[in-house]
């Protein structure tokens, strides 16, 4: 037990809490929805994506099967995805844990969530797509969190042929 003198830190406030998880589950029902021309407002600008195999992230590799780096980034990942990419459409559902707060600080909030993103064709059972966790920075910009850092790190070594939309 700390004492009188040492303030111990304090629990992010439930609308906090809220608001957070807020944005985790509309992260989902953009993506889910197939609106990715909504994707990238939920960043900042400039802002860090990643999608990155577990191994290369626990040894501290920069290689990742996606790298955007900016909120122009996401929207030319978006327009590949809707525009040039040629593939059998597919439905996509994301399945996110709440978020845990790990720090608070007056400029930012570290968070991270467990996901599973499953995958179906239209004439093929459901499958699962990727697997992972989310390593994220979220900060206030333009009146509503955003992420600032969102760093998908997906247990499996393997990457689907398949993986075109965000995770």
């Amino acid at each position: 037990m700390p004492s009188p003198s040492v303030a111990a830190p304090l629990a992010p406030s439930l609308e906090l809490r809220a608001a957070v998880a807020d944005l985790y589950a509309e992260y989902g029902d953009v993506l889910d929805g197939g609106d990715l021309d909504a994707w990238p407002e939920l960043f900042t600008d400039p802002c860090l994506y990643l999608v990155q195999p577990r191994e290369n992230h626990d040894a501290g590799l920069p290689l990742a099967t996606t790298r955007c780096e900016s909120r122009g980034m996401l929207k030319d990942r978006a327009y590949a995805v809707q525009k040039t990419q040629m593939y059998a459409p597919r439905y996509l559902r994301h399945v996110i844990s709440l978020p845990r707060i790990m720090a608070v600080t007056a400029e930012r909030i570290a968070a991270r969530a467990n996901y599973a993103v499953f995958e179906t064709a239209l004439d093929e059972p459901t499958r699962i797509l990727n697997v992972g966790r989310s390593l994220d920075l979220i900060v206030e910009d333009g009146g509503r969190l955003r992420f600032r850092e969102r760093i998908c790190v997906f247990d499996s070594g393997l990457v689907p042929t398949s993986l075109i939309y965000p995770v």
